[in-house]
């Protein structure tokens, strides 16, 4: 089939379900060989090599070595062409800025980490992003540039690629973050939630695309993300998971979003810098004296080598937010739940009082089945993340509308299906 008619094929329903579903197969890792793909697609043999020939010379697969004989001629396996294209992904957080390249199976070959502060506006920030990934693009010779996922610490309207009302990012509120980097990369943009991301990472960690997990993520600010059977819940207007601004019982201290009571103003990292600044300077000693400047790392690592002072920060907002998930654990019941964030650094002096918090507020039977683990803490799992976002909507959401064409663009990508 010449690269002409597999252009044409776009109109033929069948053959492009069954091409698609080839290259899937491949990529994936479900299928490495002809015979295997004719197994499981029911297609004859003669089809199967129709579609393989037509998924190589588009670019898609190509040929790797032999594969085991079953008892005749070994067959030739077959390769998703992962490094034919490049993502380009981008995790904001509120004191960091982390970016890096990925494949297209989300292997991550390339990153850069710099410490900034959210606060300094849209402009500010991305211009610094687009300078350190022209960093990287340089390094990596100029890559082609398929997709770029971009997370940010707050709720995002993901249909347009715009934070919506973030409480930690001033000047953020309906930006069009999506629109920046489309004009910077010439390439498809999809913009979420940091937190989002790191729940895609852990789905993609554990190989379970139909998992049921809360990420709750206590750095800076306080949120979570929601998979259900393995796919992100944001909810109508993409504030799903925001429990850090679910008011607290009985609590009157004022957040960072104006209101009172939020959960983030008694245990998000702000929040727990906060208490162990006015400690300090009310004559607290111990291994938080002189450390400047306080962060939540900071005080999580003190927690974890003994420090009464920090030991009582972390448990204070550990008892907050297994009190917040237990509510969470209630209505959505899942099976695992991962917490993360810098303050989660702590280790089991955190997270003991959440599990303990969740357990005691929870139906039994919401938490007959349920894990409470830490994150493993990687510093590419952000990364991770948003290359899992990017390829979920290449080759899931959106690759029937160009893969004929051979490599995704913005005008195919945004059309409506």
């Amino acid at each position: 089939m010449t690269h002409e008619s597999a252009l044409r094929f776009g109109a033929q329903t069948d053959e492009v379900v069954s091409l698609l579903r080839i290259v899937n197969l491949v990529r994936t890792g479900e299928a490495s060989t002809r015979p295997e793909i004719g197994r499981l697609t029911g297609l004859g043999r003669g089809v199967v090599t129709q579609r393989v020939d037509a998924a190589i010379e588009m670019g898609f697969l190509e040929d790797g070595e032999f594969g085991p004989s079953s008892g005749g001629r070994a067959p030739r396996t077959l390769r998703f062409r992962a490094e034919r294209g490049t993502i380009v992904v981008c995790a904001l957080g509120a004191l960091h800025i982390r970016v890096g390249l990925a494949r297209l199976d989300g292997t991550i070959v390339a990153a850069d980490h710099r410490p900034w502060d959210i606060g300094r506006g849209p402009v500010e920030t991305l211009d610094a992003t687009f300078g350190m990934l022209d960093g990287l693009l340089d390094a990596a010779g100029g890559p082609d540039v398929w997709a770029v996922a971009v997370g940010v610490p707050g709720p995002v309207d993901f249909e347009h690629g715009t934070p919506v009302a973030p409480p930690i990012m001033p000047g953020w509120n309906g930006f069009d973050v999506r629109g920046r980097f489309t004009e910077r990369f010439g390439a498809p943009v999809w913009v979420d939630n940091d937190v989002n991301l790191l729940a895609l990472a852990e789905r993609t960690r554990r190989g379970d695309d139909a998992i049921d997990l809360i990420y709750c993520k206590i750095g800076t600010g306080i949120g979570a993300g929601l998979l259900t059977q393995g796919r992100i819940h944001r909810g109508a207007n993409g504030a799903a998971g925001d429990v850090g601004h679910v008011r607290l019982p009985g609590s009157s201290v004022r957040c960072r979003c104006g209101k009172r009571g939020c959960l983030e103003a008694e245990a998000g990292g702000w929040a727990i810098v906060r208490d162990a600044e006015r400690a300090v300077a009310e004559g607290a000693q111990g291994l938080l004296s002189g450390v400047e400047p306080l962060t939540p790392g900071a005080v999580a690592v003190a927690a974890m080598n003994g420090d009464a002072l920090a030991i009582s920060l972390v448990e204070h907002s550990a008892q907050h937010v297994g009190e917040s998930l237990a509510a969470l654990v209630n209505m959505f019941n899942p099976s695992v739940i991962v917490v993360g964030g810098a303050v989660s650094a702590a280790g089991e002096t955190f997270l003991a009082q959440v599990r303990q918090r969740v357990y005691e507020f929870s139906l039994p039977l919401a938490t007959r089945d349920l894990t409470i683990v830490r994150s493993h803490g990687d510093a590419d799992e952000p990364l991770r993340g948003g290359a899992a976002l990017a390829i979920e909507q290449l080759f899931e959401a959106t690759f029937p509308r160009w893969f004929a064409a051979g490599r995704p663009s913005i005008d195919r990508v945004a059309q409506v299906a």
